[in-house]
C-alpha cells in the first residue's frame, strides 16, 4: 500500500518580505529539522524514496533532517510553494489589502488572497492558481505511483493544497489548515484503491518534549 510522507520545512526567515529573503532556514529551523531526522531515526521510520522542492529551504530542511541515509533526494520544482509575498504584494497594490504586521491578520487575509487568486482577480500573478492546483495534483499522483514509502519535503501552502484535494475543501478550508501548519510538522497519506486517505495531520512527536515547546513555530 502506497504510503506517503509531506514534512513542511523548518522555521524560515521570519523577518522577510519577499519571497528571495524568505527562502532559508534560521537556526532553529536547522534545529527543527534535526530533531525530526533524529526522531525518526529513533523510531525506525524509513523510506525508499525521498523527494522536496528546488527552493533553499526544502533542500536544507532535508539535509538537516539527514534525508539521504533513507534515499537519494530528488529535488522537483513542482513541490514548490506558491508565491505568497508576491501574491500579498499585488492584492495590496490592486485592491488595497494590507499585509499584516501580526500572525492573528493573516486569520482573514490568506482567504482574501487565496481567493482572489483562485477567481484570476490578481493580475500579472506569477503562478495562475489553476497551473498550481494542477502542478500539485500532478506531483502527487506521480509519487503515489512509485514503490515503497516516500518522504516529500516541502511548503505549507503545497501541504494545505493536498489537504484541500483530499479533502475537498473550500478556500476557507484551505486557509485554515495553512494556518495550522507547523514548522517540520508531519502529515501522512496512505493510498487505497487509488484514492488518499488522511491518516495524520500536523503532527510534531519531536516537538512535544517541554523544553522544546517554544520550536512549535507556524512562522
Amino acid at each position: 500500500m502506497p504510503h506517503i510522507t509531506l514534512v513542511r520545512h523548518g522555521q524560515a526567515n521570519t523577518e522577510a518580505r519577499d519571497e528571495i529573503s524568505y527562502d532559508r532556514l534560521s537556526d532553529l529551523g536547522h534545529q527543527q529539522a534535526r530533531w525530526l531526522g533524529a526522531h525518526m531515526d529513533s523510531t525506525g521510520d524509513r523510506f525508499q524514496r525521498v523527494y522536496c522542492g528546488t527552493l533553499t529551504r526544502h533542500i536544507e530542511t532535508a539535509t538537516s533532517m539527514g534525508a539521504e541515509k533513507h534515499a537519494e533526494i530528488i529535488q522537483d520544482p513542482r513541490l514548490n510553494e506558491f508565491t505568497y509575498f508576491t501574491l500579498s504584494q499585488l492584492m495590496e497594490e490592486q485592491h488595497g489589502l494590507a499585509v499584516p504586521a501580526e500572525r492573528e491578520g493573516f486569520v482573514e487575509h490568506l482567504p482574501a488572497v487565496l481567493g482572489a487568486w483562485e477567481r484570476g482577480e490578481i493580475e500579472g500573478a506569477p503562478e495562475s492558481y489553476i497551473d498550481f492546483e494542477t502542478r500539485v495534483r500532478d506531483a502527487m499522483a506521480d509519487i503515489a505511483k512509485g514503490e515503497g514509502r516516500a518522504l516529500v519535503v516541502t511548503s505549507g501552502g503545497l501541504i494545505g493544497m493536498v489537504l484541500r484535494q483530499t479533502l475537498s475543501l473550500d478556500v476557507g478550508g484551505w486557509s485554515k489548515m495553512c494556518l495550522a501548519i507547523m514548522n517540520t510538522s508531519v502529515h501522512r497519506w496512505q493510498m487505497v484503491l487509488d484514492q488518499p486517505l488522511l491518516v495524520q495531520f500536523n503532527g510534531v512527536p519531536h516537538l512535544e518534549m517541554p523544553e522544546r515547546h517554544n520550536a512549535q513555530t507556524h512562522l
